[in-house]
């Protein structure tokens, strides 16, 4: 059928990933720092990606394109991940990216995604998520943290670690690399307990 549908010019896309973000249908995903229309069903034609794409990669056009599948699109929200940064990693993630500007920053230490059952839904949502664990890492997070502290324009930090004591190591870490940047960014930490739990937030 011929349909709405919305277009993105890859030439111009910076894989910022707001676009995906404001796609509630998830149509969109960033692939090799690209956005891409990965689900042309999942595409409700209304737009939503538009307004905040700030290099102006992505209209609308009427072209061949199979119908909206609102069902297929609940479905498939139950399952959704929530990521929408690449890498993960501490260790591995660039210093400076553009999902880093205006980012509301989680780091997390790499049980609590297991412990707890809706992580995707109330910690990565709407956050550029960095993973660590300072006990098997043999490297200094405060380093790392500092300087994309320090080269990005973070808006939040909130850090999600378990109740157990070697995740204290990634919270010395964060206020430390915090402190170093010089920066006033407010941070705030849920702990996970063994169970799953919150323990505190």
């Amino acid at each position: 059928m011929i349909r709405t549908i919305i277009k993105i010019d890859e030439q111009k896309c910076n894989g910022c990933g707001i676009c995906a973000a404001a796609c509630h249908e998830g149509a969109i995903e960033i692939i090799d720092n690209k956005a891409k229309l990965v689900r042309e069903n999942f595409c409700d034609g209304f737009g939503d990606c538009l307004p905040g794409c700030p290099a102006g990669a992505i209209s609308f056009e009427e072209r061949e394109a199979p119908a909206y599948d609102e069902k297929a699109v609940k479905q498939a929200k139950a399952l959704q991940s929530a990521l929408t940064n690449w890498p993960v990693q501490i260790k591995l993630a660039p210093i400076q990216a553009p999902y880093f500007a205006g980012a509301d920053l989680l780091i997390a230490a790499d049980c609590t995604a297991y412990a707890y059952a809706n992580f995707h839904s109330d910690f990565i949502k709407n956050r550029v998520a960095l993973i660590g664990c300072p006990k098997l890492d043999a490297v200094s997070y405060k380093e790392k943290l500092s300087e994309i502290i320090s080269n990005n324009r973070i808006a939040s930090i909130l850090l999600v670690r378990m109740e157990v004591p070697c995740c204290g190591g990634l919270e010395v870490a964060v206020k430390n690399a915090l402190d170093e940047s010089g920066k006033d960014i407010s941070m705030r930490t849920v702990i996970i307990s063994r169970s799953g739990s919150v323990v505190s937030k």
